[in-house]
């Protein structure tokens, strides 16, 4: 009957203080519990995640790819959004929760519907974002490893950024009242995440457009986005310390020609499971 039902049915049967979900193809370093564990001490914390990695990063050129953008989606967004007490996703392969919220929110959690249907995706945002509208705080703690199968094929890929696209989309919408009652960062972040997406199409869209009706090639496009990238892998390989993050510049490529136009369907095709 799903994830979802299947997390109620453990939760309502447990009787620990604190709640670790993990995914069925994720490992866990040895130390993740009590490091999870530790940072929930505080009472005012809801939920705390851990830092991903791809379990089989080395086997194709695309798992080499979405483990840098775990790192990036990790150690940038979810870190400086701990910063502020509000990672807006405490993400399904590692999470722990605390029993208490979560008992008080299961009711939310299961009938949650959209345009009357039942929800059947996105449980881990949704499930964050409840933890906000209660007042509780989520964190990120980057030392608690855990290690995820990511998919080793695009077909595989783009039907997960599907679904993960149209969780972002609806549960964006519900954390709208949640915002204004966290740091304007994160109210910020938000717009930034998705105005900055709507931009990227627009300038893609505007240089195709320049190329069919002028037949010149839109070098001022290809060279802003570029430099954006190559500044942006950048700083990425210095803080991590890596080399191999200028090969993230990849991904901009992906990003323009597949994720943009998957993100296009989804954001028309919310109401599919």
């Amino acid at each position: 009957v799903g994830k979802r039902k299947a997390q109620i049915a453990a939760i309502t049967q447990s009787s620990g203080d604190l709640i670790l979900n993990v995914d069925s193809d994720t490992t866990l370093a040895p130390d993740v519990v009590s490091k999870l564990a530790n940072k929930m001490r505080d009472p005012s914390v809801g939920a705390a995640m851990g830092q991903l990695k791809a379990s089989n990063q080395k086997d194709t050129w695309l798992t080499r790819l979405i483990d840098m953008e775990y790192w990036l989606a990790c150690n940038e967004e979810r870190a400086a959004q701990a910063r502020f007490g509000a990672v807006m996703c405490c993400c399904g392969p590692c999470a722990m929760y605390r029993r208490s919220a979560m008992l008080s929110l299961l009711d939310q959690y299961e009938t949650q519907l959209y345009r009357g249907k039942p929800s059947d995706f996105g449980e881990d945002r949704h499930l964050t974002i409840l933890m906000l509208s209660a007042g509780f705080r989520t964190e990120y703690v980057p030392s608690a490893i855990a290690a995820t199968v990511v998919p080793d094929t695009m077909g595989v890929y783009l039907r997960q950024q599907l679904r993960w696209a149209r969780s972002t989309f609806r549960d964006t919408l519900l954390a709208l009242p949640v915002l204004p009652g966290l740091d304007r960062y994160l109210t910020l972040d938000a717009i930034g995440q998705n105005v900055g997406l709507l931009l990227l199409a627009l300038s893609v869209l505007t240089g195709i457009g320049q190329f069919v009706l002028t037949a010149t090639v839109p070098w001022w496009t290809i060279l802003i986005i570029g430099s954006m990238t190559l500044v942006r892998c950048s700083v990425v390989a210095y803080r991590a310390r890596e080399l191999r993050f200028l090969g993230f510049a990849l991904h901009t490529l992906v990003n323009i020609f597949l994720l943009i136009p998957l993100k296009a369907y989804a954001l028309c095709t919310l109401s599919n499971s």
